[in-house]
């Protein structure tokens, strides 16, 4: 008998030696003996690192990223249906929730998460770091998040509805003012309104920078016109019907009235700057180009270019500018082919004539601070913490000190810089994102006087001290 059995094990084969092995580990695995299952798994779904030199932690998240932004401690991941958050030092999961929108508000200290449902009224805050709901609203149609304020709006009709100020963390709100509607397109989280178009740039997300702080004047468009609200007191300054040729925005402390006319075969620029408080102009421009036109006749389909106060404009002879949005000075005017790629109040980055270069320009002195080596189709984007340039071919993401040119970190990777923050960045490819930090004792904070120089005047929007623009604007109007 036993040489039967010795015969039938023998008689098995290499797939009945298989079977046999697979029954054991079952067996072993179901009477918790040993479970090599777990183990495996992770090994199969283990994810290769994105970038080189390796990030300080790379998760996977539940759903590809709609937007990634870092809030104190913790990183808020923004998915189609969830929002999650994480731990900034570890990447470990802290809660996770249904919502269909989220944004972020306040700064690194008091930071409060928004979020809500598509085409359902009202919102929760979240604490960031617990998930906790801080605040409960029922009637929000429309929510804007800022650095230092929130701003939501609710409806009773079509024709009445009424706009609120919050601090990020606040249970009472700062004041109310009255809009008679709000546009159809204004739902959910940060609708837009009537101010500065970014510059892009592949691979770099467009909101990288995070929240910013709250303009002194924002302009909402109602029925086909403009209602200029003061941020600080809640005041409804104008309520303005562009002419027929015009395109409103509200940049700078500003309402802008941009003119294209079509004569001659080409068109014909006018920018007039007008103080909403007094309705008088206070400065005005003429043949500078701030690409709001199509090629269609000279309408004007598009808010100009720029960043919080400084527009980008094209000059007759084809330079690019920055310009000052408070009082229409040219705070820069770049060289004949040079492109700029990002600009704010406090710089500006341009691609060289000859494409071989990224130049880092200081608008409060308007000269070059510094320069490096860069391909053709490099771009780039400026955040209150640091310059980030992707490159391709070699793939590369290299942030710096927006100030020096010193370099923070360089990653070769295909990955993309989702976010920005005092001591390193988020990238991310697909649903993988990592956390890289910054080299070690090279932290970079923003300027205490914002960038500007010493000795300069102190109304300048370039260079006025953060503290400053959240209460009395960039150039001290409000005060």
């Amino acid at each position: 008998m036993i040489v039967a059995t010795v015969c039938g094990v023998k008689g098995l084969g290499v797939r009945g030696w298989l079977l046999l092995g697979l029954i054991t580990v079952v067996v072993l695995a179901a009477t918790g003996v040993w479970n090599p299952f777990p183990g495996m798994w992770d090994w199969v779904d283990r994810s290769e690192p994105i970038s080189e030199p390796d990030v300080a932690w790379q998760q996977r998240v539940g759903g590809t990223p709609k937007s990634v932004t870092i809030a104190g401690d913790t990183v808020v991941v923004e998915q189609r249906t969830r929002v999650e958050a994480r731990s900034l030092a570890t990447g470990t999961q802290l809660w996770e929730r249904k919502a269909d929108w989220a944004a972020v508000a306040g700064g690194d200290r008091d930071p409060v998460v928004a979020v809500g449902k598509l085409l359902v009224k009202g919102y929760e805050l979240l604490d960031p770091a617990t998930g906790v709901v801080r605040r409960r609203d029922n009637q929000a149609v429309a929510v804007w998040t800022y650095r230092n304020l929130l701003l939501d709006a609710r409806c009773t009709e079509a024709t009445d509805c009424t706009l609120s100020a919050w601090e990020p963390r606040g249970t009472q709100p700062l004041w109310t003012a009255f809009l008679p509607g709000v546009h159809s397109g204004m739902l959910a989280d940060n609708p837009e309104l009537l101010g500065t178009r970014r510059l892009g740039a592949p691979r770099i997300d467009g909101g990288i920078a995070g929240p910013e702080n709250v303009p002194p004047l924002l302009g909402f468009p109602v029925d086909g016109r403009v209602h200029v609200v003061d941020t600080a007191t809640g005041r409804v300054l104008q309520n303005v019907q562009p002419g027929r040729e015009e395109r409103l925005a509200v940049i700078g402390g500003r309402l802008l009235r941009i003119t294209a006319t079509s004569r001659d075969g080409t068109c014909y620029f006018s920018i007039s700057a007008v103080d909403p408080a007094t309705g008088r102009e206070v400065w005005r421009r003429a043949g500078v180009n701030l690409r709001t036109a199509d090629y269609a006749g000279c309408v004007q389909r598009e808010d100009p270019q720029g960043a919080r106060n400084v527009l980008i404009g094209v000059g007759p002879d084809g330079r690019e500018a920055v310009l000052d949005g408070y009082d229409g000075r040219l705070l820069q005017v770049g060289a004949a082919g040079e492109k700029l790629l990002a600009v704010d109040d406090r710089y500006a980055l341009v691609r060289s004539a000859d494409k071989q270069s990224i130049l880092g320009r200081e608008l409060a002195v308007d000269r070059t601070r510094w320069t490096r080596r860069a391909g053709g189709k490099s771009g780039a984007a400026l955040t209150p913490y640091a310059a980030v340039i992707a490159e391709e071919k070699p793939n590369r993401l290299i942030a710096v000190d927006p100030r020096t040119g010193r370099e923070l970190v360089v990653l070769r990777t295909s990955a993309n810089a989702l976010a920005v923050g005092p001591n390193g960045m988020i990238i991310g490819e697909g649903r993988e994102i990592g956390y890289v930090r910054w080299g070690a004792g090279s932290s970079v904070a923003p300027p205490a006087d914002g960038g500007g120089a010493p000795g300069t005047n102190p109304g300048g929007s370039t260079h006025a001290p953060p503290s400053d623009q959240g209460s009395c604007g960039p150039k001290k109007e409000l005060c």
